[in-house]
């Protein structure tokens, strides 16, 4: 039986192009976490996980780390790390880690922590921390879609959704509300956003609910009503003058648009005031 080590030590011969790159087994007494680096918060269930693989002798990707002088900071990979040590106070002994160093700038760092396909899939908060941290360098939402190989318009979202409050943001924490309905309510409702979430969160787990949706959140005017409203302005006149631009309306149109416009009114209204 041949091996990828043996393929590569005869490459003269066979033509080969495999190449090699190192991994190295650090010991778990050597590596480091700093804190508030991850962009992920530890999720105790997954390290368990990991433990348990440990102890199963499962093959585990080894880890990406930069070597300072304080130790082996760990770049990727701090789930297993903690599992390793999980695995150790259980009895298992784990005397080393395999590792392959990260080379990059800071940026690149956090980027990969981002793309990584090794690590936890980042809940939407964890995504914004790390494209804020990106943005706190300086860097422009084109240039970090680019970066982490997603789109502006997601980089743009996520930015949003750190920006709607901290009590819509403990609400996305706590899955009471998407990230989506967040960003919506807050572009809807400005500072009044988390206000309104909450009445309507109320409003929600009295019908049985456990999460705010979108049409919950924020009521959608009749599709019906709303054309016909056009239909009925379709004809009126724009005038200007010294004062202000005007609308000239057709005859007999003036009782059935008001009446459409005050029931709209009267839907923003009752939301803002269940909530305050």
């Amino acid at each position: 039986m041949s091996s990828l080590s043996l393929l590569y030590k005869s490459k003269d011969k066979n033509g080969t192009e495999t190449t090699v790159k190192k991994t190295f087994l650090v010991p778990l007494s050597e590596l480091y976490v700093e804190p508030g680096f991850n962009v992920r918060d530890i999720d105790q269930a997954h390290v368990e996980e990991f433990r348990d693989a440990f102890i199963d002798g499962e093959y585990l990707p080894p880890l990406a780390v930069q070597v300072t002088e304080q130790g082996v900071k760990i770049i990727d990979g701090h789930h297993r790390y903690y599992g390793a040590k999980l695995a150790t106070e259980a009895g298992h002994e784990i005397p080393r880690l395999e590792c392959k160093d990260f080379v990059g700038s800071e940026a690149d760092r956090i980027a990969f922590m981002v793309t990584s396909s090794q690590g936890k899939p980042l809940a939407p908060l964890e995504r914004a921390a790390a494209y804020q941290r990106l943005s706190n360098q300086g860097w422009e939402s084109a240039e970090i879609a680019k970066k982490v190989k997603r789109s502006v318009a997601d980089v743009e979202h996520h930015l949003a959704l750190l920006e709607v409050g901290d009590g819509l943001i403990e609400m996305v924490k706590s899955g009471e509300v998407a990230a989506t309905t967040a960003v919506a309510l807050s572009r809807e409702h400005g500072v009044n956003a988390s206000s309104v979430a909450a009445g309507q969160m109320v409003k929600a787990k009295a019908a049985g609910k456990t999460k705010l949706t979108r049409s919950d959140a924020i009521p959608l005017f009749s599709a019906v009503k709303a054309r016909r409203l056009v239909e009925l302005l379709v004809d009126a006149e724009f005038e200007r003058n010294g004062d202000g631009d005007y609308l000239a309306l057709a005859i007999d149109t003036f009782d059935e648009i008001n009446r459409i416009i005050a029931e709209y009114r009267k839907g923003i209204s009752s939301i803002g005031t269940e909530a305050s």
